[in-house]
This record gives structure tokens, sequence and C-alpha cells, in this order.
């Protein structure tokens, strides 16, 4: 059947493409993804022609299955902008949902949904509002009238903070913070014992996601709204969801070696890069970043640098006299969107964060380092990211 369907998809109407579609997505054909790939460029020829229905479950599909064309994405920019305003409000929430679930930023489309949420939003669901605002927090994009939207979602969630779920009301402030607009007047109602107790999973406890997403809601006031002095963030939710930081370390004079290597995981060319500075003692140790005593861990801190006052690596164990740190970021192509060159929400506020804690962060882009081709271009590079106002002594 999905052979045959290939051959036909050419003649479908958008009826036909949209329910075919929809089909694939209850019976979970995730061998179909030809059949799926042609019938996005079908799609494309029917975008202005679907009924807001059909239109809601193709960009459902296309979310299910994790597929995007260019050309339908070219044709949804020019059809979002005539639509916003008069479609269903699903219809508009799935269409800016799509653009967030594929990380594309299309500041058309943005723009588009953002000046309509300012007039729309009263009729909106709750699951509505949620999902338009965590799509631009997820994408990392304030659209021009963005002090009109939040407005809006602050009327909202004055009226109607009842009749928010629970994980959608925290998925809501959440998506906030990551666009720099700090939920203050809420979170006492989150950090909650007993809306902490409506988020657990049917007695399961509360679980990963939702951990990260409280112990950064946290991190965010501690850092970015010191004059937030409202209830705390239970220390028993306070859990270290991101483990992984790595330090690097020098021998006692101070005396390194740079070397690289690079993580090919899963099988892709895109593995993040693991710098280290090689010394006599074990190069890479796991730490923790504490800020008056509240820990402050990091999904993607890939090395953290320690020097001392002359400018020279200490050991990763030293907690004293430490003059400078240095974060670097290694950002591969998931941290950004896939059409621009902009980071992710997500990783934004991270950067953010460690800027407020005292961190140099050193940003080191897939798109600079792909250009290197040899070792010694590599090192240089390397280098002037993280010392450039040093000589390069005994680099390897």
């Amino acid at each position: 059947m999905h052979t045959h369907a290939v051959t036909v998809t050419s003649r479908m109407n958008p009826a036909a493409v949209s329910g075919l579609l929809g089909a694939l997505v209850s019976l979970n054909q995730t061998q179909a993804m030809p059949l799926v790939i042609n019938l996005c460029k079908q799609a494309v020829r029917h975008v202005p022609r679907f009924s807001d229905e059909e239109l809601t479950i193709v960009l459902g599909a296309l979310m299910h299955f994790g597929h995007s064309d260019r050309f339908f994405v070219e044709a949804m920019e020019r059809y979002v902008p005539t639509m916003t305003f008069t479609s269903h409000p699903e219809t508009v929430t799935k269409v800016i949902q799509f653009f967030g679930r594929r990380n594309i930023l299309s500041p058309t489309v943005c723009d588009a949904v953002a000046e309509s949420f300012v007039y729309r939003a009263d009729d909106y669901t709750t699951s509505q509002v949620t999902r338009q605002i965590m799509a631009l927090g997820k994408l990392g994009y304030l659209p021009p009238n963005a002090n009109d939207v939040f407005r809006k979602v602050e009327t909202i969630l004055y009226s109607r903070f009842s009749h928010f779920q629970p994980r959608s009301l925290l998925n809501l402030l959440h998506s906030c913070t990551m666009l720099e607009r700090f939920p203050v007047n809420f979170v006492s109602k989150v950090f909650s014992s007993y809306f902490l107790q409506q988020l657990q999973d049917q007695g399961n406890g509360i679980d990963q996601i939702i951990l990260a997403q409280l112990t950064q809601l946290y991190m965010t006031l501690k850092l970015e709204c010191p004059f937030y002095e409202g209830p705390k963030l239970p220390s028993k939710v306070l859990c270290e969801v991101f483990p992984h930081v790595w330090t690097l370390s020098g021998d006692a004079g101070g005396r390194t070696s740079v070397q690289l290597c690079e993580n090919r995981t899963g099988g892709s060319a895109r593995g993040s890069l693991i710098l280290w500075i090689q010394s006599s003692d074990t190069i890479l140790l796991h730490t923790r970043l504490q800020s008056k005593g509240v820990i402050f861990v990091f999904d993607s801190v890939d090395v953290e640098i320690k020097l001392d006052e002359e400018g020279f690596v200490l050991p990763a164990s030293q907690n004293d006299d430490i003059h400078k740190r240095i974060a670097l970021c290694i950002d591969g192509y998931k941290r950004f969107t896939t059409n621009k060159r902009q980071l992710l929400g997500k990783e934004a506020m991270k950067q953010r964060h460690l800027k407020l804690l005292g961190y140099q962060v050193v940003q080191i882009p897939y798109y600079e380092f792909e250009k290197l081709r040899h070792k010694s271009s590599v090192v240089e590079y390397l280098h002037q990211k993280i010392f450039p106002h040093t000589f390069r002594l005994n680099w390897g």
C-alpha cells in the first residue's frame, strides 16, 4: 500500500493528503517515510487551499514524523501572515508549534503569530497559550511586539491561573525565562508544596524533565532577579539534573599542552568536540559549580578552565586562589536553529547564567570549527579563542 500510494501522491487533493497523513499518524507508520516525504511535497501545492482542520492534521503529522521540507516552509511563510487573525486557534497554534518543534526560526511566521496573539489570546485555551509561548521560547525569538505579548500573557495568568494544568503552567513560565521575561509574580505558587504534589506522575514522583525545569526556573530567579524574595524551591526538589561538567587541570607549574579529540556519537560526524589540556596529572574531572550555597549545574558546559592570577591553568581539584574561570561551550548543530546561526533559547539562557556566575564564556560554534582542516589550524584557533592575549608557548 505504501509503494502504491507513493506513485499517486502527485494527484492527491488537499483532503486526500491530509487524510492519508492523519492515517499514517494513527497507525504510527514510522517505516513509511518515503510516503511522508512525497505527501509533504504535494502539500506544498495545497498550503493555501487546506482547510483549518486539514492543515492542522498535516502539521501534526510532520511533527510526528520529524520531517520538514524547505519548500513547505517557504509556502507556509507566504501563507501564515494571511491567516493568523482568521484561522481556528488550534491551527494557528499548530503552525508556530511546527516551527518550534523543527527548530526553524522564521521571523515572518513568528511575528505574524505574535501579532495575532495580542488580539486573540483571550479566546485561546490555556494549552494553546502555552504552546505558542513555548515555541518562541525554544527558538529564543522575541518578536517586535514582545512587550504586548507578555503583557497579554500576564493578564491571562492573573485571570485564568487556576485553569492551567500544572505541567502546562510550568512549561509556560519556563519558556518565559528563556526569553528573559521573568514571572516573579507567579513562582510563589509554583514553588508551593501543593503545586509540586500536583506535578507528581501518579505517585511515581516528579520526572527528570520537570525537575530540570523547576531547577532552571529557580536558578533564573536567583541569578537574574536578585530582588526576588519570595518562596524558595524546596531543597529536596533541587537536584543534579545536568551532571556533565568537566574541568581542565594543569600541573603545579602550570605547564600545559593542548590536544584535541572529536567525539563522534551515534555514527554521526556532527559529534561535539572534547578539548583538554594535557599534563602529568589526571586530565578531565567532574565538578560542580556552587554559588551562595545553591548548586548550579548545567547540561552542556563542555569544559571548565580554572586560571590563577598569572594565567596558568590550575588543577581541577583546586577551589581556592582561582583568579578566573572560563566556561568553554562547544556548540554543535543541535544547539542552533536549523536555518539560522542563532542559539536556541535554552542555550542562550545557559550562557547568560554562566556569565552571571562570573565565568568568561568562550563559544566554539560548529560553523567556525568545521572550516579548520589541519591540526595546526585547530590549535591556533583554540589558542586565539581561549587565550587570545597570551603567547603560544608549549602547545602540541
